[in-house]
């Protein structure tokens, strides 16, 4: 059985280790062929760990960290000044060799900084992309980025993005995914000379199934596995998902938990659909993916609980199981030759 390593910066996040080592003992107990190396203040994490009543072994290891780089830390001065923090330092251990994949729920632009600087980019790559899946009606997934590791992007970028996220898409798809560029219409007359000039690469790009424009409520319908726009537009629409469909969860156990006829109704109703709502729930999702690098970096939702941590310690190893730098990196020299030529 393969092992592989991630190297979990428990110090990332809203809550730090409270959530990041009960989440990192909880996929332990999932994933046989995992090893967790826990990066932080020693103490606290081992505050945790007896909580847990667990203790570090050959599965679980703990590497002290002496600061931690935070939220509101711009990326150039985190950059200048991460030494010792436990995001450098999970970053540096995928960079060693040490782990096979990190994940990190600390400052986005700082972990985006980081992981370009001490990883550096795979060839053809410009700028790299954060990717995640989000489920649609039809049952399947659709991965969307750039989700905001790129405030903006010119169209050579959105080509780079969309060659990436086709790579990681085929890889859980195992067929070539179709692709679609985010627009304000599908009509080929609509949108701005960012979105046209990239329309234009992609159609001219038999490697790539491009499909054309979608509209954001196109989105989630699956009608596309993937899902190209640049980080501000992204970041935006998946925050915008997010709070939907939270607020329709709560909306429901609202209306389920009341004492009145309509409480009852509302059970007798939904209570079969319970279900089928929590895949609704973004912490199922949780896990983008950095894509675009000479390694595998995750990024965590910053207040995301202790399942949803683990979900991206689980993507973290997917990533690994399927070779994604590799995969990208093959799929970007093909298609460069088939535009070359």
């Amino acid at each position: 059985m393969q092992t592989i390593t991630v190297a979990l910066d428990a110090m990332g996040g809203d809550l730090g280790p409270s959530v990041t080592v009960p989440a990192a003992v909880q996929a332990l107990s999932f994933f046989p062929e995992l090893k967790v190396t826990l990066i932080g203040d020693q103490n606290a994490i081992t505050a945790q760990l007896v909580k847990l009543g667990r203790k570090a072994d050959s599965r679980l290891t703990i590497q002290h960290s002496e600061r931690v780089i935070s939220n509101s830390e711009k990326p150039s001065l985190a950059l200048r000044n991460s030494a010792g923090s436990s995001m450098a330092m999970a970053i540096d251990a995928v960079s060693e060799g040490l782990a096979d994949a990190c994940v990190s729920g600390g400052n986005t632009g700082a972990l985006m900084a980081l992981s370009r600087f001490k990883l550096k980019l795979l060839p053809g790559i410009e700028r790299p992309a954060l990717v995640s899946a989000l489920p649609t009606v039809q049952g399947g997934k659709t991965w969307m980025l750039d989700l905001g590791a790129n405030v903006s992007s010119d169209a050579d970028s959105l080509f780079q993005f969309a060659v990436m996220g086709s790579a990681l898409a085929e890889q859980y798809l195992q067929r070539k995914p179709r692709v679609a560029i985010l627009n304000i219409g599908a009509e080929e007359i609509k949108g701005n000379d960012l979105v046209k000039r990239c329309s234009e690469m992609l159609s001219d790009t038999d490697s790539i199934h491009y499909i054309g424009y979608i509209e954001g409520n196109q989105l989630l319908e699956g009608d596309a596995e993937v899902v190209v726009c640049d980080g501000f537009v992204g970041n935006v629409c998946l925050k915008a998902c997010e709070g939907t469909a939270q607020l329709f969860i709560n909306k429901v156990k609202s209306a389920m938990m009341a004492s009145s006829l309509k409480g009852w109704v509302a059970r007798k109703l939904f209570s079969g659909l319970i279900n089928e709502l929590k895949t609704l729930n973004p912490d199922q999702y949780n896990g983008a993916s950095l894509l675009g690098l000479r390694g595998i970096v995750i990024k965590s939702h910053g207040s995301a609980d202790v399942k949803a941590v683990t979900n991206a310690i689980g993507e973290a190893l997917h990533e690994v199981k399927r070779q994604v730098p590799s995969r990208i990196s093959d799929r970007l020299e093909a298609v460069l030759l088939e535009r070359h030529y």
